[in-house]
């Protein structure tokens, strides 16, 4: 259990076997680690210059003779710990590499394309990632929506996303049923950066969800749960007019 649980944290099998052994026979010469463990001493020295470099062990001179020694094992959640900033440096670099090439590999799209992409979600986690998409908004976001089914649908998703959005400083125009939570979100339109209109639900009621920005059509069924992202500027900008057309109407 132990040996394997080190070994995946990154260390070879030798260095497992030398360091458990060392941790048990405390500051020793290569020679005395080496009998204990069976791997040559010109072998263990190598081994601790890795554990060194890792940080979980050190070396003494004393006289003519070298002593090895494993440092508190608690030493192995800073090993942990630096190997998860190194990692988020390389992500980070590699994020940055990427931007810079973005431009170059967007220019290799073809602008005259018409056809549509579009991606299908399923589920509660996969409406939740459809979601997500929408916080990369470059403008207001349109959208039919009835609250209350969106809450029930993914429950306790929205409060947090409000604040997203609104970090993401992203505003959103929305068209309601006038049902009581509709009403109730309505009142926290201008902190919540959004705008409510509200429709007669008697004659109007609806539960999919429409949101619309950029390029995308989002769309998401609260009863069926699944979602439908359409990437097209010629089916977002029918959307927008339509849209736009009864935003007026509604005024």
């Amino acid at each position: 259990m132990i040996e394997k649980i080190l070994e995946k944290i990154g260390l070879s099998n030798k260095e497992v076997t030398v360091y458990l052994a060392s941790l048990h026979l405390g500051s020793q010469p290569a020679s005395t680690i080496a009998k204990t463990t069976g791997i040559k001493r010109t072998t263990i020295y190598d081994i601790f210059d890795g554990l060194i470099k890792k940080g979980l062990a050190s070396k003494i001179d004393k006289g003519a003779a070298v002593y090895f020694q494993v440092l508190d094992p608690k030493n192995l959640i800073n090993y942990l710990e630096r190997d998860k900033n190194e990692y988020i440096r390389k992500i980070e670099k590699e994020k940055q590499e990427i931007n810079e090439i973005l431009p170059a590999l967007q220019s290799l799209e073809n602008p005259e394309s018409t056809k549509p992409k579009v991606q299908f979600f399923e589920g509660e986690k996969g409406m939740r990632e459809a979601y997500e998409n929408t916080l990369t908004s470059s403008e207001p976001i349109r959208a039919y929506a009835n609250v209350e089914d969106m809450h029930k649908g993914l429950p306790n998703f929205f409060p947090e996303y409000y604040q997203r959005r609104k970090d993401a400083d992203i505003h959103i125009r929305a068209i309601c049923p006038d049902n009581k939570l509709s009403i109730e979100r309505k009142s926290h339109d201008k902190e919540e950066m959004r705008e409510i209109r509200l429709v007669d639900k008697e004659k109007y009621e609806f539960s999919p969800e429409l949101n619309v920005y950029d390029d995308k059509v989002l769309i998401a069924s609260w009863q069926e749960k699944m979602a439908i992202l359409i990437e097209s500027r010629e089916i977002a900008d029918l959307h927008k007019k339509m849209y736009d057309l009864l935003w007026e109407k509604l005024n």
